[in-house]
């Protein structure tokens, strides 16, 4: 990020009615305008957990991220620039009846209209640009999707500082910092599942989040450090399992190991590896890696890769 540029994130809301694809936009009160769901980024905050909390203050609905759409650019009236990242995002039907949405002082009113319809309704080019880049997606026949996540450990006490078992290397408390500051950009993409080396240093690392999510961490050697160092990691079992549950999941592991899973991913979904797999999988201590794969059909590739590294 720029230090001059305004960071602002939403989404392109979607659900099917009767079979046919509608999208949310939003009638803007002060601007008398029509748009999509977005708003600029808190102190603090890593864009999705942006984009999911501005959807829901401007339209009432929750949302977990889906694959990113697009970045849309332009200036502002103080000619400072606003760059704003989307996502696709899809409504369920309990989501849009928990909504509390009432007309105020930011949104006159939400309307869901077909894709041909919002390309003429929308008031500004920049977000064509987007609703363009999201129906490429339906065209290709991508529309549900569920994330892979692939997390490497918050920063540890270092092995030369470390005397005991190097699975039970804690935390620093920078470390611990990184811990829950990732909890609200994991939930921001619908993480159900928590999987993690048995190695402490990660089971930390996603206390929290499984905390927020009411749900026991899964612990597991076969992608641990230690199992992987001496021969005994099973990583292809584990993530062919992810992969055929269809169900989002963050999996926690380290930093020599984590090629190894981005690799079966590809594997495990017929996609043909290279070296955007080595970026993916190159991560700092805390970020991650959201591997998006299609819901109705898995095996069909990666649809998209995504990383996130936090503030701390």
């Amino acid at each position: 990020m720029t230090d001059t540029a305004v960071y602002a994130a939403g989404a392109v809301i979607w659900r099917l009615v009767e079979g046919k694809l509608h999208i949310l936009v939003i009638h803007r009160t002060a601007y008398a305008d029509v748009t999509l769901p977005k708003g600029k980024v808190d102190p603090g905050e890593m864009l999705a957990e942006t984009a999911v909390r501005e959807v829901f203050e401007e339209t009432g609905i929750r949302v977990a991220l889906g694959i990113p759409v697009g970045v849309s650019r332009y200036r502002m009236p103080n000619k400072r620039q606003k760059i704003v990242h989307y996502w696709s995002a899809q409504a369920t039907d309990d989501a849009i009846r928990a909504s509390r949405f009432v007309p105020n002082k930011e949104v006159a009113a939400l309307e869901w209209v077909t894709p041909k319809r919002a390309r003429t309704y929308l008031s500004y080019p920049v977000d064509l640009e987007i609703l363009d880049a999201f129906l490429k997606f339906v065209d290709d026949g991508v529309l549900r999707t569920f994330p892979l996540i692939v997390l490497r450990h918050g920063k540890a006490v270092s092995r030369d500082s470390w005397s005991g078992p190097d699975a039970l290397r804690p935390l620093t408390a920078r470390g611990t910092r990184q811990a829950h500051a990732i909890v609200g950009p994991l939930l921001a993409f619908g993480a159900r599942r928590v999987i993690s080396s048995d190695a402490v240093r990660c089971v930390t690392t996603v206390t929290s989040l499984a905390a927020a999510l009411g749900k026991p961490v899964r612990r597991t050697e076969l992608i641990s450090q230690d199992a992987w160092e001496q021969g005994r990691a099973d990583i292809r079992a584990v993530v062919g399992k992810r992969v055929r549950s269809g169900k989002p999941a963050v999996l926690c592991s380290h930093g020599p190991v984590l090629p190894e899973i981005m690799s079966e991913i590809a594997l495990a979904t017929g996609t043909l590896r290279g070296s955007y797999l080595g970026s993916a999988s190159t991560l700092d201590f805390a970020a991650f890696s959201v591997v998006h794969l299609s819901a109705t059909n898995p095996g069909s590739g990666i649809v998209a890769i995504e990383t996130h590294t936090p503030k701390e």
